[in-house]
C-alpha cells in the first residue's frame, strides 16, 4: 500500500469528467512527478488528491487511512502541504510573516522549523523583513514552499513550482526539492518542464486526457523512445 495514493480517480467540474480512472501514488522520501500535455488533467489530479475536487469514483488513501471524504483543511491537519501555482504568497506581508502564517495549525514552538526553512533557502533569511510582493518570482516560490513546510507536512504537493522562473532558478529549486525529499517527506509535483522534472523523479506519471498513459521510474520514462518523441521533444 502506497503512503499516499489517489486510486482510480474519476471526476471533474460540473457535469464533465476531467480525470478518467487516474491513479497517482507517492512513497515517503520519494519524488513523484506528473507530466503531460496542456489540458491533460495534471493539476486536476493534484487538486483531487488534496480534496479540492469531489470524485465521482475512486478514493484517496493517506498513510493507510481513507481520506476521500475530507476537505483540504482536514487534509492539512493530517499532514498534507499544498503549494498552488499562483497566488501562493501574501504579498503585503513580510517573508517572516508569510512563514508564520504557515504555522497556523501549530500549537508548539515553531521557531526551529523556521530556522530549517532559512537553512534551506538562505536568501529568505536575508529578506525576512521584506514584503513578499517585492521578491523575484523564484524567491516567492521559495516563500510558498517554506510556508508549506512550516506545517511539518508528511507529503508536500507542488503545482508547477518552476513556472515562470529562469533555468538557473529552476535548477536551484529542484536541488532544494531533492533536499526536502531526503528528510523523508514525500513530494508530489506537477511540472511543465517535463525533462528536467523526470531527471530528479523517482517515479513519473504521464497523463493524457485525464488518464494514465505511462507510469514508470523517472529514468525509465526518460529512456522510453515513445515518451521522448511524444512528450519530451525527441
Amino acid at each position: 500500500m502506497s503512503f499516499l495514493i489517489g486510486a482510480a480517480m474519476t471526476g471533474g467540474y460540473g457535469g464533465a469528467d476531467i480525470l478518467h480512472n487516474c491513479t497517482i501514488a507517492v512513497e515517503k522520501g520519494e519524488i513523484a512527478v506528473i507530466v503531460g500535455p496542456n489540458g491533460a488533467g495534471k493539476s486536476t489530479a493534484m487538486k483531487a488528491i488534496f480534496g479540492m475536487l469531489k470524485l465521482r469514483h475512486g478514493q484517496v488513501l493517506f498513510d493507510g487511512e481513507d481520506i476521500t471524504a475530507l476537505g483540504p483543511q482536514q487534509r492539512v491537519l493530517k499532514g498534507m502541504g499544498f503549494v498552488p501555482q499562483t497566488h501562493n504568497v501574501f504579498t503585503s506581508l513580510s517573508v517572516e510573516e508569510n512563514l508564520e502564517m504557515g504555522a497556523f495549525i501549530r500549537r508548539d514552538d515553531f521557531r526551529q522549523t523556521m530556522e530549517q526553512v532559512f537553512e534551506l533557502f538562505p536568501i529568505l533569511k536575508q529578506k525576512r523583513r521584506q514584503p513578499a510582493g517585492e521578491l523575484s518570482g523564484g524567491q516567492r516560490q521559495q516563500v510558498a514552499v517554506g510556508r508549506a513546510l512550516m506545517t511539518q507536512p508528511k507529503v508536500l504537493m507542488l503545482d508547477e513550482p518552476t513556472a515562470g522562473v529562469s533555468p538557473i532558478v529552476m535548477d536551484e529549486l529542484f536541488d532544494r526539492i531533492i533536499e526536502i525529499a531526503r528528510t523523508g517527506i514525500a513530494i508530489l509535483m506537477v511540472e511543465q518542464n517535463a525533462r528536467q522534472a523526470l531527471n530528479i523523479a523517482d517515479k513519473g506519471y504521464v497523463l493524457v486526457q485525464g488518464a494514465n498513459r505511462y507510469t514508470d521510474t523517472g529514468a525509465a520514462l526518460m529512456a522510453n523512445p515513445e515518451v521522448r518523441r511524444t512528450f519530451l521533444g525527441g
